[in-house]
């Protein structure tokens, strides 16, 4: 997105959205009547799934539980101090439950803090809060998701017979759940006969500052770069231009989202996988959650992560090989007519997607 546009976004986003829902009938708390102000609070526009997938999921999920309740919607566009001024606002306007999704999970135990000094519940969600205990984690399991890509790329390197070394292209460094992906790749790719060349922790999860840095890898490597993991489909998309930028063949590549764009990619053979994880599982388990927690009740945990009870869903990897079932199947998360534009027509007759 070019800057002005982020700009124009953001200010919109800055006013925010109250959103009415719908009661799910029977609905009883032991704590309260579930009714009330709930705030959703994510982290950037770098990646689209926000604005796209996350915001109108959960709020959809919220209007078909809580026909009272108001969502006070925000995004912080990268900005740590923004999304504090914006969890202070939300408390202000009397919201009972935040979820968050933290620009920086270590700093974003001061909105936990303050949070809980008001009474108001914080459901972490996506990235989990690691200095200050939230009242739930909701996310996919972000370390299997490192390990899945990780892995199906070595598959695919040592089937090919492919010789060189990695580049590893990391999320934001102040994302928890950046470092827990970044901890997965590891364990997939430190015992494998692939080196690593290099590696990077991408500010903000920025796909610019991943081409900056996959560029000057490319002169310093020459030849030698048989694959890359990028933990996200905006790093790979930005890894991929770099190579495309240099006049170099493109090497496997990895992403993670299953973002339109990625998707494409993998069509037209520019990236090898993705992870879909679909959104609209975390963000349904989000809002049910959220009104638990509004009524008094306590959300079901499967496990605890940073002290936090959690419930963590599992990835599936994503190629040429079952994007048709994964991303256009019974359960998918794009249509046909959205990915399959003119450009990728062809690729996706050949794939069997129409």
């Amino acid at each position: 997105m070019r800057r002005p546009a982020r700009l124009a976004l953001t200010a919109v986003l800055a006013m925010g959205a109250l959103v009415s829902c719908a009661e799910e009938p029977g609905a009883n708390g032991s704590g309260g009547d579930g009714a009330g102000k709930v705030a959703f609070l994510m982290p950037d526009l770098a990646s689209t799934r926000y604005e796209r997938y996350d915001a109108p999921l959960f709020e959809k999920r919220m209007g078909a539980l809580c026909e009272e309740c108001e969502v006070i919607y925000r995004n912080a566009d990268s900005d740590a101090s923004l999304q504090q001024q914006q969890a202070n606002s939300a408390m202000a306007q009397g919201a009972e439950v935040i979820v968050l999704d933290p620009v920086d999970s270590d700093s974003a135990s001061t909105i936990v803090q303050t949070a809980h000094s008001q009474g108001v519940k914080v459901i972490a969600y996506d990235r989990p809060v690691t200095k200050k205990p939230a009242d739930f984690y909701v996310s996919f399991d972000n370390e299997a998701i490192g390990e899945s890509i990780g892995a199906s790329l070595i598959g695919h390197l040592e089937k090919s017979g492919a010789k060189g070394g990695l580049l590893q292209v990391n999320g934001s460094p102040t994302d928890a759940a950046a470092g827990l992906i970044k901890k997965g790749i590891h364990k997939a790719i430190d015992d494998s006969d692939f080196e690593l060349l290099a590696e990077y922790d991408t500010p903000d999860w920025s796909p610019e500052k991943a081409q900056q840095w996959v560029s000057g890898q490319i002169a310093q490597y020459p030849g030698r770069i048989a694959g890359v993991v990028a933990a996200n489909d905006g790093t790979g998309g930005g890894t991929i231009a770099a190579f495309k930028g240099a006049e170099v063949k493109v090497p496997p590549v990895t992403g993670n989202d299953a973002e339109l764009a990625a998707v494409q990619r993998i069509i037209s053979d520019d990236q090898y996988n993705t992870i879909s994880k679909p959104i609209k599982t975390v963000a349904e388990a989000a809002a049910e959650a959220a009104h638990q927690l509004m009524e008094g009740r306590t959300p079901e945990a499967d496990s605890t992560l940073f002290d936090t009870p959690s419930q963590l869903f599992e990835p599936t990897v994503v190629t040429r090989e079952n994007l048709k079932d994964v991303i256009f199947g019974p359960d998918g998360v794009l249509e046909a007519e959205d990915v399959c534009t003119r450009v990728y027509a062809d690729d996706c007759r050949r794939l069997g997607i129409e």
